[in-house]
């Protein structure tokens, strides 16, 4: 069977990442592409790297243009994807919808008017497959919520990222929660592709700045929502992103004060990522690097232990815009069709 898949926010970074993930999977056909700015112009305006699209038209955005498939894909501007699903909810009822952007990942109002501002859209299944849920033995995880979802919302590119290389620690009970700390290295190309002062090339190069300081970046609640799922307790991070010069990639080095020195540290993250497709941990001595995630879906992490300070430190890499966003999208979309859980995505990165 073939499925139709609509892209609203056709022209940014993860609308054509989404399609170049899409061009590559043998059950989607590719359909409306939708911008709103951008309507009119053609495809290889805006992705002249995604050839086989390069002289389709774009619409505009509506729910009209939208409506009919199988799924379609909000690729939107934070706080702009809850009034269109609202119109897609009375449009396309049976379609999966997807929003690679903010708007349903929070369960707490709350915390989205803290952090967004505005009402709370609502809250959808979340799309992170390999989050730990539960603690020991007990443990589940996310991809079973996933299976036959109808409203999926992706993760931010930095809450994989810092989640992947936490929960394990937590759901074991080796890591104290209240005292977490993650320092992130950036590539550009998470901020979108709106132009901004800060991104030009004559801003970005040969230098390294930290954005968002103090605990006011949007994800840290996002952040603690999916930590807290290890029911490890009341979950604290200091969180700080640090823009560097290259155009894509995430390395999150985290740390946390150990809770318990008898199990083994290691044992605990093989044995939480044990048969996951796309989160390897690394063999003992190989450290992470954002090259090696480079186009791939993959999230690479190694840990060590700081006996000195007391202090677990786990570092994950990932692709921002394939494991940080579409890819998880399609992964989260395999799932809730039937499909294989890996098709179309790839651990191959591109190097150098």
């Amino acid at each position: 069977m073939t499925y139709r898949v609509a892209i609203a926010g056709a022209t940014g970074y993860a609308g054509g990442e989404m399609l170049r993930l899409l061009l590559g999977h043998p059950d989607f056909e590719i359909g409306a592409l939708t911008a709103r700015a951008s309507a009119g112009d053609r495809m290889r305006d805006h992705h002249p790297h995604l050839l086989p699209l390069a002289d389709r038209i774009i619409a505009d955005t509506t729910a009209a243009t939208l409506a009919g498939h199988d799924v379609i894909c909000l690729a939107l501007p934070h706080g702009a994807s809850g009034a269109l699903a609202d119109e897609l909810e009375q449009t396309s009822p049976d379609s999966i919808l997807v929003d690679l952007g903010a708007d349903h990942r929070l369960e707490s109002a709350a915390a989205w008017e803290k952090y967004y501002g505005g009402e709370h859209p609502g809250t959808w299944t979340y799309g992170m497959p390999e989050l730990l849920l539960g603690s020991g033995a007990a443990a589940g995880k996310q991809r079973d919520a996933l299976r036959g979802a109808k409203r999926i919302a992706v993760p931010g590119c930095n809450v994989t990222a810092v989640t992947l290389a936490l929960a394990p620690g937590l759901a074991s009970g080796i890591i104290e929660p209240a005292d977490l700390v993650a320092v992130l290295a950036n590539g550009v190309s998470g901020a979108g592709k709106s132009p901004k002062p800060g991104l030009l090339a004559a801003e970005i190069l040969g230098a390294a700045s930290p954005y968002a300081v103090g605990g006011t970046h949007r994800h840290i609640p996002e952040i603690e929502q999916n930590l807290g799922k290890t029911q490890a307790g009341q979950v604290r991070i200091s969180f700080t992103p640090t823009l560097v010069p290259m155009a894509r990639g995430i390395l999150a080095t985290c740390t946390a004060r150990l809770a318990s020195w008898g199990q083994s540290a290691r044992e605990a993250w093989e044995q939480a990522y044990a048969g996951e497709p796309f989160v390897q941990l690394l063999p003992e001595g190989s450290w992470p690097s954002t090259a090696a995630t480079l186009g791939a879906n993959t999230a690479l992490i190694q840990i060590a232990i700081d006996e000195r300070a007391g202090r677990l430190v786990s570092v994950c890499a990932i692709d921002n815009l394939v494991k940080g966003t579409a890819g998880a999208g399609l992964q989260s979309i395999n799932l809730a069709l039937g499909l294989t859980e890996t098709t179309g995505l790839t651990t191959i990165g591109v190097a150098p």
